[in-house]
């Protein structure tokens, strides 16, 4: 990949979406890349509220915004502190762009359609090391999108990801 790289990083705030931004970062980032921190939300009953966006998902938030608890509020998403301070310095010391988008519905589908939306050169995701069973049962949201979104996955694994 060349310089000013659009990469996405998958956010839905767990342990293992934290260690994928922070090796995303670590791995990837290069001056003058944007990073694209991606949340999913699911459909929820105040979907009205929702609508303009319910197919772009929300307009790109700048990480001056994304900083702000009154306004991340109005996305019905809560400030997490360790993501602000990842992306914080991320943002410093490798002079990269951060920007936020959400969007609503299910994670497989708006993952794929935001690497479509935002152009992305490639997406990095955690791993929830789901047993066999449950990923055969529930559905993987990684193995759904590794197979179809159309750009390179990075997937990084919890250290004691289970081993089959």
């Amino acid at each position: 990949m060349g310089k000013d790289r659009k990469v996405g990083v998958a956010m839905d705030f767990s342990k293992s979406s934290k260690r994928a931004l922070q090796w995303a970062f670590d791995n990837l980032a290069d001056k003058g890349d944007t990073f694209y921190i991606i949340h999913v939300k699911p459909p929820s009953s105040d979907e009205a509220r929702h609508s303009l966006w319910s197919k772009s998902g929300s307009p790109l938030i700048p990480l001056s915004e994304f900083r702000e608890p009154e306004i991340m509020k109005k996305y019905d998403v809560e400030t997490d502190i360790e993501v602000l301070d990842t992306v914080d310095t991320a943002s410093r010391q490798k002079e990269v762009t951060i920007v936020a988008k959400i969007y609503w519905g299910d994670a497989r589908e708006k993952l794929c359609e935001a690497v479509d939306d935002l152009k992305l050169d490639s997406l990095v995701m955690g791993s929830r090391g789901l047993s066999t069973l449950r990923r055969i049962l529930l559905g993987s949201v990684t193995n759904y999108v590794m197979t179809n979104a159309a750009c390179p996955i990075t997937i990084v694994k919890e250290p004691d990801f289970p081993k089959h």
